[in-house]
């Protein structure tokens, strides 16, 4: 999908208050920044951000991170964000190959992956969120007893992840190929493009694991 350039949208996210701009100093630092020391939950490649302000509404007890690298995208999050000012929710432009910078040793307790870039092509599978080259900077950032959830509705991708994660040694708790048809469904909070996929009546695959 090509993603439309929105004029001024590097400048509106440097000058965004919910917005972190030196996100490598942040590293061991997060609790400090959002004050206290509950939980810290990421999404990665959290898009126009309706999942994870979503969920930060729903858990004020939780610290929340959104990670998107697209501006135009993420411009669309700031928006909201300012309106309503959730004090649990920050947001980074990186990419997420860069993850370990910005989060000390089991300084995450739940990651999210929703509908990432599936990469189609062989040579960028290394690329995909859900490779093991990526499962293996996730492990030095999560706190023990911490997850991942991954959602997609790409059918040959989540076949992938879930060969990934096997060869990776991390445990799958569950996994299903329709997830709004499962008994998984209770409480699922959807993303922008979950609900464009679902509504186009494409089956919602997830899987929940850990290391």
């Amino acid at each position: 999908m090509r993603l439309r350039n929105v004029k001024g949208s590097r400048e509106t996210i440097a000058a965004n208050e919910f917005v972190i701009q030196d996100e490598e100093s942040m590293k061991g630092k997060w609790h400090e920044k959002f004050g206290n020391n509950n939980p810290i939950h990421i999404e990665i490649g959290m898009g126009k951000g309706r999942f994870i302000m979503d969920m930060a509404r729903l858990h004020p007890e939780i610290n929340f991170v959104g990670i998107e690298k697209f501006s135009s995208v993420l411009v669309r999050a700031i928006e909201k964000q300012n309106e309503e000012k959730l004090p649990n929710l920050f947001f980074i432009r990186m990419e997420a190959e860069y993850i370990e910078n910005v989060f000390d040793k089991e300084e995450v307790d739940y990651i999210y992956l929703n509908f990432s870039d599936p990469w189609p092509k062989d040579r960028h599978a290394k690329r995909r969120l859900t490779s093991v080259q990526f499962l293996s900077k996730y492990i030095n950032i999560l706190a023990k007893g911490a997850g991942i959830t991954f959602k997609t509705d790409n059918r040959p991708l989540f076949d992938f992840s879930l060969e990934q994660i096997d060869e990776a040694g991390w445990v799958k708790e569950n996994v299903t190929f329709d997830l709004h048809n499962s008994e998984y469904a209770e409480g699922n909070v959807m993303t922008e493009y979950e609900q464009r996929f679902s509504d186009m009546g494409n089956p919602i695959c997830r899987v929940v694991f850990h290391p």
